[in-house]
């Protein structure tokens, strides 16, 4: 890499023609941008998460590289800044995204400068797009939330055109103390002077690109199976000009990594409903919207999947609703509605999918449909037949697995609505599609409870710990945490019989807009004796943006403004030809959600 020291007029003139054809990734603010949690190698090769410093109240992400004199001069401030600092929560991560610094090299480079922080390989330029990062060295400060809240320069001692031996501003070192102090950062954007960031072309061939042969692959296999209509996606991307008209919604959404939602630990377990983009088709989805969009052979578009609208699991073979409407008043809380439906099953039924629909999801906030049996009263500790809410899919099963709803059976409506400033109707429905044939193994559930917390006022990581204990073989197909809004973190390990612990999810930033039910690729073998231990943190602070009130401690309850902590999983019984007879704990018992 040549060393830079000094920026002509002319290479920055040119910088600024030709950075339009580099897919800046994001508006130009980036103050105030939130940066989701990402997973880089270290130069040994491990594996680092932006979320294994969750400990941290203020995150400092410097852009590094090996030749660039500039950002050398800054390492030991840096250092010094690490030393200072680390026992007020502030961390300093370095981040070398530089095409032309090889692994051997950074890892050199860290001994020989006795870097006291994490160095980090961003190979793809991933996070330098992600943020935005030009130069090195330049820093991006974070608040605990993961939010820029300022982004430039260390200081003003090294530039261009001087080196002081004193800084006569420590723009950095301003901040962190403004943030530590509950301020807002005075001055939060200062343009940092250094080495550009040489852009790496990931996408040689971006000339031949179009909707039809490339695009809409990639939407049909990650965004249409929510974004068809009658769901809860607010629009439909089923055709070319439903992608056209939203391509700066669309950028905006797969650069930022909002879209599509996912909020595990890539570093564990695989889950087949990741629909996560690849880089290689963010830089797709970018290059054709600067190339203009165009539309391509229409005889190059793949066959389209058919779509049953409303229902996300195709078009089920049974459909019940609710037995009458109900009225949603404009203001005040509504109590947990119950209503029940006869399914008049005259024999026993197996379903392979279940999707609850709301009837108008403008005040329906969650469903559980319960299956129990005709004449009891029991409207708990029941097993579940389908559920919605916010961000949940639907339960869809592997082939040969199925749930059960013996003959006669009732269907239990627990319905959470939530007023929205005008009176409303509501009749919800619960769609069933059953296997083709009785399955080999019935779907088991259930989840690890902890209903007796209490989380301090003004607490920002208060821990929550619950566990399950199998006392009998299993296969785990699923698992689904949930929290309401204060809901910070959620990780489940398995500690086995012969000592070894595995954490089998890690969910660093939960979204209580998003409640995934993370399905395993493959099933995860559970023997007879391991402990399932929850592990959650809660986030009761007025930093906190979607805390109800950070004064007040909380308690376990069904309202939203109130708090849950449940590691829900489903599980089956070994193969016939595995060991282990199965497990004999409820079969998807729960108490409300």
């Amino acid at each position: 890499m040549k060393r830079v020291t000094v920026l002509s007029i002319w290479n920055w003139m040119l910088w600024i023609a030709i950075s339009p054809l580099m897919a800046e990734p994001l508006p130009p603010k980036i103050v105030g941008r939130h940066v989701p949690d990402f997973v880089l190698p270290d130069q040994s090769g491990g594996q680092v998460a932006m979320s294994d410093f969750n400990d941290s109240r203020l995150l400092v992400l410097v852009f590094l590289g090996t030749e660039c004199p500039i950002a050398n001069a800054y390492l030991p401030v840096l250092n010094d800044l690490q030393s200072r600092y680390s026992d007020r929560g502030v961390r300093v991560i370095g981040i070398n995204a530089n095409p032309a610094d090889s692994v051997e090299a950074i890892a050199r480079h860290q001994r020989e400068f006795a870097t006291g922080f994490p160095v980090l390989v961003d190979a793809e330029q991933v996070i330098a797009d992600l943020v935005g990062a030009t130069r090195t060295p330049e820093v991006f400060l974070l608040d605990r939330k993961r939010v820029i809240r300022y982004r430039g320069r260390i200081d003003d001692r090294i530039g261009y055109a001087q080196r002081r031996a004193e800084a006569r501003r420590n723009d950095l070192e301003d901040a962190i103390t403004e943030l530590l102090e509950g301020k807002k950062v005075s001055q939060p954007e200062i343009e940092p002077e250094g080495c550009l960031i040489t852009r790496r072309d990931r996408l040689p061939q971006r000339d031949s690109i179009s909707y039809a042969k490339h695009v809409s692959r990639i939407v049909e296999q990650r965004c249409a199976g929510c974004h068809h209509p009658g769901t809860a996606a607010p629009f439909s991307l089923l055709t070319y000009e439903d992608v056209e008209s939203r391509s700066e919604m669309i950028r905006e959404a797969v650069v930022a990594r909002r879209m599509p939602p996912w909020s595990a630990d890539p570093r564990h377990g695989q889950f087949e409903n990741d629909f996560r983009l690849t880089t290689k088709e963010i830089d797709t989805l970018l290059a054709w919207i600067d190339l203009g969009k165009p539309r391509g052979d229409a005889s190059e578009l793949s066959e389209p999947r058919p779509y049953t609208e409303g229902w996300m699991i195709g078009q089920p073979d049974l459909v019940f609703r609710m037995p009458r409407d109900f009225t949603v008043p404009a203001a005040g809380t509504v109590a947990y509605q119950y209503f029940v439906t006869p399914t008049n099953f005259s024999e026993d039924v197996w379903v392979q999918a279940s999707e609850a629909k709301p009837g108008n999801r403008s005040v329906v906030h969650h469903i559980i449909a319960f299956v129990r049996s005709k004449g009891s009263k029991k409207l708990q500790d029941l097993p579940h037949a389908a559920g919605y809410a916010p961000g949940e899919e639907p339960m869809i099963l592997p082939d040969g697995v199925g749930l059960r709803i013996p003959a006669g059976a009732e269907i239990v409506w627990q319905v959470h609505y939530t007023p929205n400033g005008k009176e409303e109707t509501d009749c919800s429905e619960v769609g069933l599609v059953l296997c083709k044939q009785v399955p080999q193994r019935p779907l088991h559930g259930g989840g690890a409870f902890n209903t007796s917390f209490v989380i301090p006022a003004g607490a920002d990581r208060h821990r929550v710990v619950s566990s399950k204990t199998f006392s009998r073989d299993v296969e785990l197909l699923s698992l689904m945490p949930h929290m309401h809004v204060r809901g910070r973190d959620f990780r489940y390990t398995a500690h086995y019989p012969d000592g070894r612990s595995e954490v089998l999810l890690n969910v660093p930033n939960y979204d209580f807009n998003w409640q995934h039910r993370y399905r395993f690729v493959r099933p995860v073998k559970i023997p007879k004796g391991t402990m399932l231990e929850c592990v959650a943190h809660f986030d009761n602070s007025e930093q906190n943006p979607a805390n109800p009130d950070p004064a007040k401690e909380v308690r376990w309850g069904d309202q939203t403004w109130e708090e849950m902590m449940i590691g829900w999983y489903s599980h089956v019984d070994p193969r016939p030809d595995t060991e282990g007879p199965g497990d004999d704990s409820a079969a998807g018992t729960s108490p409300k959600r």
